[in-house]
């Protein structure tokens, strides 16, 4: 088998959370060399977020929580006091070996420390150093603290998502923070390492998760830039404004009904016997046509949608919970969830990766890293002698698992 795509790739992961997290997960799983930094106090804080595997009197090594887990498969850990002057040093010294610098924290917090981009381009100038904020390095926001609910009602989507009349409503996933940051990340990085190979010289990139999260509303900014009509929650085409297009309830829960193109429609109308409905397809919910339709749909259970669909291509599925959709046919087939063998745990299951390679794929089952694993291990391989290893520990510019200070305080 071929290499994994990204196998020639170093990043330091300096980010906490779930932004980065996801972003350094996808390049791991590609077959990047990700080394999490961490801090010698908490380190990445979703190490100590419930749940945990093992109970609380296993959490010192900081590798029990899931969702810890489930983030930060295939990476090593590095602890760092960035406060010394030592553990500065290393991570300069780190950032000569490594490609890429991702960065989650507030715009100048690394140029305070002095090891912001401007230093660490002067120890590399091929590093590729993406900084992964709420509001970018610039403008009015840059120092506002932020959520993804935050960022999403900012640029206009949390108040475009919801039913008519009612209330905005939150999205189970965290759009802002992954699709607006974490995957903008990715792609930002790729196209800097992809450019680097040209010009031999690294970049910044700039990735701001209320950014990202605007570039999702592509079509809806076209349409008002095009007519000026303000759109307005529950009216858009694809957001619960069409009957031929939203969720309707079943007799036992809901499904999806997708029917957007017309031969879609006309499948749906003339399998249930109303071939009338074919001609109010685009008419808004609440309409005469709307009742009858959501009476058709919930004379009918979700499984046997189902089947109706296998047998009329119509474009409706059932609307799954977690516990059906991690068990389901397609997320089998397609691999999405995996076990991985994690040291003292044995087999945890996660999500798989998305990105599918035909010739080069990567490997989503490698463990997690415990806090701090890898300390002496990556102080050794950038040139540090044992003696100053043990001084660095002893001091507290650097830590390893075995060190007390692993041991999480609430």
């Amino acid at each position: 088998m071929s290499a994994p795509p990204l196998d020639d790739v170093r990043v330091l992961d300096l980010t906490r959370l779930l932004p980065g997290g996801f972003c350094s997960l996808l390049l791991a799983d590609l077959g990047a060399e990700v080394l999490k930094v961490e801090d010698t106090g908490m380190g990445d804080y979703v190490r100590w977020a419930p749940p945990y595997y093992g109970g609380e009197e296993q959490q010192a090594l900081g590798t029990r929580s899931a969702l810890y887990l489930s983030l930060n498969r295939g990476k090593r850990s590095i602890r760092l006091d960035l406060k010394s002057e030592k553990g500065r040093e290393a991570l300069l010294r780190l950032v000569e070996g490594h490609d890429v610098v991702l960065d989650g924290f507030r715009p100048g917090v690394l140029d305070r420390l002095g090891v912001g981009y401007e230093r660490m381009r002067e120890a590399n100038p091929a590093v590729v150093y993406c900084a992964i904020t709420g509001y970018g390095q610039d403008g009015p926001y840059a120092q506002r603290a932020g959520h993804d609910m935050n960022y999403l009602g900012l640029v206009g989507l949390l108040g475009l998502t919801g039913i008519k009349d009612g209330p905005p409503v939150q999205s189970a996933g965290q759009i802002a923070d992954i699709g607006g940051g974490a995957l903008m990340a990715a792609v930002g990085v790729l196209a800097a390492l992809h450019e680097r190979r040209r010009s031999g010289e690294g970049q910044m990139v700039d990735v701001s998760m209320a950014d990202g999260a605007l570039s999702w509303l592509a079509m809806v900014a076209g349409r008002y830039f095009c007519d000026g009509e303000v759109p307005r929650r529950g009216e858009q085409q694809l957001a619960g404004g069409l009957v031929c297009y939203m969720p309707y309830e079943a007799s036992d829960g809901w499904v999806t009904c997708g029917a957007l193109e017309p031969k879609f429609w006309a499948a749906f109308c003339n399998g249930v016997g109303r071939p009338d409905l074919v001609e109010v397809q685009f008419e808004a919910p609440g309409s005469d046509a709307w009742r009858e339709i959501t009476d058709v749909f919930r004379s009918r259970s979700r499984e046997e949608w189902r089947a109706f669909n296998d047998e009329h291509d119509c474009c409706i599925e059932p609307v799954l919970d977690v516990d059906e959709a991690l068990d389901s046919e397609l997320v089998r087939a397609r691999e999405m969830v995996v076990e991985i063998e994690q040291p003292e745990l044995g087999k945890v299951r996660q999500l798989g990766t998305p990105l599918k390679m035909s010739r080069t794929p990567g490997d989503p089952t490698r463990p997690a890293p415990a806090f701090g694993e890898h300390t002496e291990e990556v102080l050794r391989e950038a040139g540090y002698s044992e003696t100053e290893i043990s001084a660095m520990v002893e001091s507290g510019a650097a830590a390893g698992p075995s060190d007390p200070r692993a041991t999480f305080r609430a």
